[in-house]
């Protein structure tokens, strides 16, 4: 078998008939030909070669550009986002509102029909704000728009309202600042009282996630933006609840002038505030309007008492407030005249009443040594 012979390529001369290389090999009879001159025709191989440095060349300057252009979308993305400008339609379902006490009181919204009307009318205009945590989102701003949303959707069933524009929240920003978007929004809108921002504050001073335990620096911190007398009525609003506690069911409905004259007769008279609780505890389940003319009646009677000596308690809000860490968690204790409050994440009713007496006593006994 004979071998297989590879073809020979002859590539055409120029016209002046010099050989321009390719194909196969001269002989030596072949009469010698000249140089390639500079700049002539280049083999295949040699083109090939030059043409995938510049593709390579092009490619990573494609590649270089895209990279910058990937940065700065990234670094404009999180600078609009932790503006809250970056906005995304999220699932009602998905966002919580747990982290931030919120500052309305709890119960049936009467302007929240006239909400809905709107958002069906013309849609959402103003995107609530949410902070990504995982897989869901925590909301800072937009408790009433979201609550309107989750109605419209149990009403109707519309999936146009089973996703919400929210404005997206850079993560991990302080809590501090989550409650002052919270509340610097809520200051500019109409219908919000003394009580609900006065009791805001006291949650904000209780809860263990924050820096402070002290009232007026919870206030100061909130509501930084309001002037200082409004910051004086939140903070006599705030001794308010705290006297009366959770036998004040409507709160949110006393006027400014009775709460800053149930406070000033609580710090002028003994034993008004203890009159005051007896009432509200027996008075069942009742209107704002009743509870309110109640307080007004209260506030009507004759003093029980003498005055008290004035600078003793004139104002009921003077009291040390402190925290301690022990084995079983963060103590919150705060300490007036005739009052000391010892708050933690522990139910004590669940403390056999001999072991919680002995550690009472043991507590009066340390105070006295």
């Amino acid at each position: 078998m004979s071998k297989r012979r590879g073809f020979d390529i002859d590539f055409p001369e120029t016209p002046d008939g010099v050989y321009t290389g390719g194909g196969r090999k001269p002989n030596a009879e072949e009469p010698a030909r000249a140089p390639v001159p500079a700049g002539t025709r280049r083999g295949p191989m040699a083109a090939a070669i030059s043409e995938n440095a510049e593709a390579l060349r092009d490619r990573a300057e494609v590649e270089r550009a895209i990279r910058e252009e990937n940065d700065r979308l990234a670094h404009d993305y999180v600078r609009l986002k932790r503006a809250g400008l970056i906005t995304d339609l999220v699932p009602i379902d998905a966002v919580l509102t747990t982290k931030l006490t919120r500052d309305r009181a709890a119960g049936p919204d009467p302007e929240i029909e006239e909400l809905k009307a709107s958002i069906r009318e013309v849609g959402l205009s103003n995107p609530i704000r949410v902070e990504p945590v995982g897989d869901h989102y925590e909301l800072v701003q937009g408790f009433r728009r979201l609550s309107a949303y989750r109605e419209l959707y149990a009403e109707t069933g519309d999936e146009t309202y089973a996703r919400i524009p929210a404005g997206l929240v850079a993560s991990g920003e302080a809590l501090v600042g989550l409650y002052r978007k919270m509340v610097d929004e809520n200051l500019v809108r109409r219908g919000i009282s003394f009580a609900e921002m006065a009791q805001l504050a006291l949650a904000f001073a209780r809860d263990p996630n924050t820096e402070t335990t002290d009232i007026d620096e919870a206030i100061a911190l909130l509501y930084a933006s309001a002037g200082r007398q409004k910051r004086s009525y939140i903070r006599h609003f705030a001794t308010l609840l705290e006297e009366l506690g959770n036998d004040l069911r409507h709160a949110e409905a006393i006027p400014r002038k009775l709460g800053l004259d149930l406070v000033k007769r609580i710090g002028d008279e003994e034993g008004f505030a203890e009159g005051l609780r007896e009432m509200l505890a027996g008075q069942g389940k009742v209107s704002s309007d009743y509870e309110v003319a109640r307080l007004n009646d209260a506030l009507k009677s004759a003093p029980k008492a003498g005055p008290k000596p004035k600078g003793a308690s004139a104002n009921a809000a003077a009291k040390t407030t402190l925290r301690c860490t022990v084995p079983a968690g963060t103590v919150r204790c705060a300490a007036r005249d005739g009052k000391v409050e010892l708050a933690m994440e522990r139910d004590f009713s669940s403390i056999d009443r001999h072991r919680l007496e002995a550690a009472v006593a043991a507590f009066m006994s340390a105070l006295d040594d």
